[in-house]
């Protein structure tokens, strides 16, 4: 495992997207200010915050879980950007490239998971691959 979550291209690729949707957020209207823009924000901010705290706990297993949970809230994003483009609070330029971006953050954190995946199905040693012992 890296050493930090700062190392991760998931992280960093999430912090990105969290800059990028605080930025498009604030052209919202301001009576969404405690809806739209806060979920979408909360749901952004979940993501990079889900991907170090699994770093963190150092167990292949919790770290798959905070994985997936990051990436739910990604997926919280999406939907939450495709409203705002519905409501036309975004353009449709913007919020195809925040779309991208989503899309890109989420193509790196699948593959982070499914390298996780293939490193739990490998045997820790070669005693496991005899069957003599």
């Amino acid at each position: 495992m890296p050493k930090s979550y700062l190392d991760l291209v998931a992280w960093q690729k999430a912090m990105d997207l969290v800059l990028a949707v605080y930025q498009a957020t604030r052209m919202f209207p301001r009576e969404e200010l405690y809806g739209l823009t806060s979920q979408l924000r909360r749901a952004a901010v979940s993501v990079p915050s889900n991907i170090a705290e699994g770093q963190a706990r150092q167990s292949r297993r919790e770290f798959q879980h905070f994985l997936r949970n990051a990436r739910g809230s990604l997926v919280e994003v999406e939907t939450q950007l495709r409203i705002a483009i519905s409501l036309q609070y975004l353009r449709e330029e913007s919020g195809a490239a925040l779309l991208a971006q989503a899309n890109e953050a989420g193509r790196v954190l699948n593959g982070l998971l499914t390298s996780l995946n293939i490193k739990a199905a490998q045997p820790e040693n070669l005693c496991e691959l005899t069957t003599d012992n």
